[in-house]
């Protein structure tokens, strides 16, 4: 290995998370991924090294796409959830059910908006 492919391999390196911090991660999602694993059709306990080896290929995923998501942003200065959309564009359905995402997220923003201000007109009246 030359000089100029080491520092490249110390350069990437420092930008993704050591392996000694994901290790450290493992099991945080357990719970939820068997039950997303049953609800596609497996055993309602699978075994642990399946449940782990998901965890693994999951969190290996978000991290990279997180870690593009970034690099994205670091153009412009920050990280957007345009720079998410982004990398999901040329795949319709991802991209579909992220703007239904937002879409649900900014409607559930609006009625708690308005449950709030219900509540603030209630005890004001009530005074």
């Amino acid at each position: 290995m030359n000089a100029s492919s080491s520092g490249k391999a110390r350069a990437a390196s420092s930008s993704q998370p050591s392996e000694s911090s994901s290790k450290r991660k493992r099991g945080i999602f357990q719970k939820e991924l068997q039950h997303m694993m049953y609800g596609f059709g497996d055993d309602p306990n699978p075994l642990p090294e399946t449940v782990a080896l998901v965890e693994d290929i999951v969190l290996e995923y978000v991290t990279d796409f997180a870690h593009k998501a970034q690099d994205m942003g670091s153009k412009r200065g920050k990280l957007s959830i345009e720079d998410f959309l982004y990398l999901v564009r040329k795949d319709a359905p991802k991209l579909n059910r992220c703007k239904e995402l937002l879409s649900m997220q900014e409607e559930l923003k609006q009625a708690r908006k308005a449950f709030d201000v219900d509540e603030e007109k209630l005890a004001a009246s009530l005074d």
